[in-house]
């Protein structure tokens, strides 16, 4: 059983930085894929910034060139660096991993999300 958590989540003003971190626990054998979603009520939850393993990361055209997504495979974390915030990008961030366990199928693994608030 795969367990992800994220962290790293609050108020911040335009313009500033947040760093959210997403560590994940359990039997990972093989991982395809890690990924940053985001969701406003009453919208549909988007892709923010993805890796799939073996390529380099993707954006959503909302947040080329302020966010960056990278991981540290020692700790199990994966990190989304928000910079240059604006108020549209306030929302619920969640984090997800695209893993298999030994002797099973890929599966989605689901954090339960972190509060971003971007507010003067």
């Amino acid at each position: 059983q795969v367990q992800v958590v994220e962290s790293g989540g609050g108020l911040v003003q335009p313009g500033g930085s947040l760093r959210l971190s997403c560590v994940a626990s359990g039997s990972i054998f093989s991982i395809y894929a890690r990924g940053w979603y985001r969701q406003v009520p009453g919208k549909q939850r988007e892709s923010v910034a993805l890796i799939v393993s073996g390529s380099s990361p993707t954006y959503a055209d909302s947040v080329k060139g302020r966010f960056t997504i990278s991981s540290d495979d020692d700790k199990n974390t994966v990190y989304l660096q928000m910079n240059s915030l604006k108020p549209e990008d306030t929302a619920v961030y969640y984090c997800n991993w695209i893993a298999t366990t030994e002797g099973g199928p890929s599966t989605d693994h689901w954090g339960q999300g972190t509060q971003v608030t971007v507010s003067s």
